[in-house]
């Protein structure tokens, strides 16, 4: 047999062990391999608070927070960003929760912006009405989303990340 043949054959046996030996090593194996997906407050965008009336289902009013994130693969090969599950925290306070099924498609080093909105309930926070007072009058507020992120790697599985700060930034009135 040439010499480069068994060098081709040493490598598919190679590539199936190591393909083999992630998908029943479980989530810490696929952990170790691919990385996870790089959030940031999207350039150009500014996180934005919406003040909203009184309803039905939140008798005090509340606020609308649209937090724009860019999303990164840092993976030499594509995945689906496929749920966030945040937290929202308004200058050290629990704000809001958001879960995001998303189906974000991400190939190899590419970015993408998704815009997160979530709802904050006068009547379940009411810890921030300084915070929420201020930004009424033209303030801004210090933020911080953490987050837990699934995604879909095909052939190297569904592994799940976090939970861990995604980003921070500014909000103000829009």
């Amino acid at each position: 047999m040439p010499r480069n043949s068994r060098a081709r054959i040493a490598l598919a046996v190679f590539t199936s062990v190591a393909i083999t030996s992630v998908s029943c090593g479980g989530l810490g194996s696929l952990q170790q391999i691919i990385r996870p997906p790089r959030f940031e407050q999207a350039p150009g965008q500014s996180a934005e608070l919406r003040l909203l009336g009184p309803s039905a289902g939140s008798p005090l009013g509340g606020a609308g927070v649209r937090i724009w994130l860019q999303v990164s693969n840092p993976n030499p090969f594509g995945f689906t960003l496929s749920t966030i599950d945040a937290d929202l925290m308004l200058e050290g306070n629990h704000a809001a929760t958001g879960n995001f099924p998303l189906g974000l498609p991400l190939n190899a080093g590419q970015q993408s912006v998704v815009p997160l909105d979530l709802s904050i309930s006068f009547a379940d926070v009411p810890a921030l009405s300084r915070t929420i007072g201020r930004l009424a009058t033209g303030g801004t507020a210090a933020y911080q989303l953490d987050g837990t992120v699934g995604i879909d790697a095909g052939r190297f599985g569904t592994p799940r990340f976090g939970p861990m700060a995604l980003t921070t930034g500014q909000l103000q009135v829009r």
